[in-house]
């Protein structure tokens, strides 16, 4: 197998001139121009077993790229490496077309692979209490992290959201909201959660250290200023750990088990998508999928038939 410095001596003037192009005039990174790099060798040596090469672009057309993809999928690769391989020659070809130096994109009309739908990993009803009633200590910092999983769990909150929330966000029983495009929604409070924030409230001005004007709603332990996404992250992987749960949970997860408990539990999908904060209903759609899954699971193990001979032997 050649080494990097092999490959990088393989690599002709225009290639070279491509990802200099990529490091100097665009501002990416090493690592992603080493990965486009990487990606045009690949193509490159597929080219070579049909007497082509990068360095003569107006010869390769789409179904040499077609070829390209055919090989990757006997290669077994995933169809997320794939687009983004066929992302990486779209850049190339559409930096020759800019310089004229071919007249046509041999990718033009090409799509990516269509990717598999993924559908949100959730908690079940058991796994979201167990993590709400964490053993926690009821220190300043036990308080906040338990009130922030309760805000992002019983109001379906995005990470973002939760650590956006200033003081005078909370009223009562309800927060105001300030979601993507800066678009602001009321949410209800669960019972759980207001009594949560009211204790750690109690407590908050341990974070403030001498930085009293500050007006986050959950602060860092640290500098007394608005608690940032990884220390987020932290704290709900730890009480995932303190509840005993087997799974990497993380913020969006039990946003997602919100959406889906609410489901099961009979909202209607046009409620679920104002409290999520969702533009589009296709995009709540999703956590049907999920709640059709346990009900499915549910017949499968209850139903005396499901799973076994569903032929009528008796239609009495």
């Amino acid at each position: 197998m050649s080494s990097t410095g092999e490959k990088r001596n393989e690599q002709g003037e225009l290639v070279r001139g491509f990802l200099a192009y990529l490091e100097v005039e665009k501002g990416y990174s090493s690592a992603t121009v080493r990965s486009y790099g990487t990606d045009l060798d690949q193509f490159r040596d597929f080219l070579k077993g049909r007497r082509l090469s990068l360095e003569k672009p107006e010869k390769i057309n789409r179904d040499h790229v077609r070829a390209f993809l055919a090989e990757l999928h006997r290669l077994s690769l995933t169809k997320t490496s794939m687009g983004r391989k066929l992302s990486s020659l779209r850049a190339y070809f559409k930096y020759l077309l800019r310089h004229k130096i071919v007249t046509r994109d041999p990718l033009a009309g090409i799509r990516n692979p269509k990717q598999e739908k993924r559908h949100p990993q959730v908690l079940n009803v058991d796994q979201a209490v167990a993590m709400m009633e964490a053993n926690i200590e009821p220190d300043p910092e036990g308080l906040r992290d338990i009130a922030l999983a309760e805000v992002l769990y019983g109001s379906g909150l995005r990470i973002s959201e939760a650590i956006g929330l200033d003081m005078n966000d909370v009223d009562s029983d309800v927060i105001r909201v300030t979601g993507k495009g800066s678009k602001e929604r009321i949410v209800p409070l669960s019972d759980a959660a207001v009594q949560r924030i009211r204790r750690y409230m109690g407590q908050r001005h341990a974070f403030l250290k001498d930085n009293y004007a500050e007006q986050a709603l959950f602060l860092s332990s640290r500098a007394g200023k608005r608690l940032d996404r990884r220390q987020a992250n932290r704290i709900v992987a730890r009480l995932a750990r303190l509840a005993g749960l087997p799974k990497d949970v993380h913020p969006h997860m039990l946003r997602h088990s919100f959406a889906t408990h609410m489901l099961e539990a009979g909202a209607d999908l046009r409620s679920v998508q104002e409290l999520l904060g969702h533009e589009n209903l296709t995009t709540t759609q999703r956590y049907t999928h999920l709640d059709m899954q346990r009900i499915m699971q549910v017949y499968d193990r209850a139903h005396p038939l499901a799973g076994g001979d569903k032929s009528d032997k008796n239609e009495d």
